[in-house]
């Protein structure tokens, strides 16, 4: 710290008070990731609710409403129960302690969730695959985890898992008929529902979840595949450009792909998840291979939670240091080292 000599103080004439400088205004801070999330997440439950009403009301769904209501109890019943086992394990409160808004917050992803499963898959009249769905999808949150900057976070998609789960290991669960999202609408309409959904896709996640650069690229990648199979395998472009023209597919790319949890954050990233993922569905449509769209999802995540998994394991080895690096004078902190955290 700088001082002046007292003898100089003395001597030197005494000055008006200069007045204060002006204190800049500091930019209004960005608001916290967490309030972001749970912003998202909010706007996502709202969505896929006034969705799944409007589309059993008016434009012909074809699963019943207690069926929705059954998926949406399970949903809520083993994340509760799933997340009061690893917080007991764990040593933890659990998340959903706290109060009702904590609550809230922590069920806003299992309603999505059975929402989701709900409105994708088509097992008839029949209410235990949506349970069993839904038992999936919460597991798959709680077995495929890897740890992530001092958290654990899972890499599946949980409602697009537990789909590829039920449409692979139950033949006679099928995915919902595209036609049901506009079945009893006509003319204009059949454009006007789509174009509902897809803006206010592209505007929850340029805003909210920042994910636009993974959606743009899974477009790009989708258009590049169906070059490729016209090209070289004979299939016709325009044919499979079809898809990208229903709502099923706005629906998978704006709010199926794009969950924040399980998705990269970095716009470079995101590309090449988003490039991947259509890489993947080319390669599954050029064998055959129905319900492509799951599927691709699925692998391309598990693929992206074992290169983390991987990654964690190297920094993890890496830290360790050797015995002749470790002083014998060391003493070691009286702070233990965190434990990693479930998010």
């Amino acid at each position: 710290m700088t001082t002046l000599d007292d003898s100089r103080v003395d001597a030197a004439p005494r000055a008006a008070a200069a007045p204060p400088a002006p204190v800049a205004q500091r930019p209004p801070a960005a608001a916290p990731a967490k309030d972001l999330r749970v912003a998202a997440l909010v706007r996502f439950a709202v969505s896929i609710t006034v969705l799944t009403v409007v589309g059993r009301a008016f434009l012909g769904f074809e699963q019943s409403w207690t069926q929705w209501l059954v998926s949406l109890a399970s949903a809520y019943a083993f994340e509760l129960a799933f997340e009061a086992i690893d917080a007991k394990a764990t040593g933890r409160r659990p998340a959903f302690a706290g109060g009702g808004r904590a609550l809230v917050v922590f069920l806003l992803p299992a309603h999505i969730m059975g929402s989701a499963i709900a409105l994708l898959i088509y097992p008839g009249d029949r209410y235990l695959e949506f349970v069993l769905a839904n038992a999936v999808a919460a597991a798959s949150k709680l077995l495929f985890r890897v740890p992530v900057g001092g958290r654990w976070r899972h890499v599946l998609n949980p409602s697009n898992a537990a789909i590829s789960v039920m449409l692979l290991f139950f033949s006679w669960v099928g995915p919902a008929p595209p036609y049901h999202f506009t079945e009893n609408v006509s003319g204009i309409w059949d454009w006007i529902v789509p174009a509902i959904l897809l803006s206010t896709g592209l505007l929850l996640n340029i805003k909210l979840t920042r994910k636009w650069p993974l959606m743009l690229a899974w477009f790009v990648g989708f258009v590049l595949q169906a070059l490729v199979r016209d090209v070289f395998l004979g299939d016709r472009f325009a044919s499979i450009m079809s898809v990208p023209m229903g709502t099923a597919f706005v629906l998978f790319t704006c709010y199926m792909i794009t969950d924040p949890g399980t998705t990269p954050t970095k716009p470079g990233r995101q590309w090449l998840f988003g490039l991947s993922i259509a890489a993947v569905y080319g390669v599954l449509a050029a064998l055959g291979v129905p319900y492509g769209l799951f599927y691709s999802l699925t692998l391309v995540c598990l693929g992206r939670g074992i290169g983390l998994g991987v990654l964690a394991l190297v920094r993890r080895r890496q830290a360790v240091p050797t015995p002749a690096a470790t002083s014998v004078l060391a003493v070691p902190s009286a702070r233990p080292t965190p434990l990693l955290v479930r998010e």
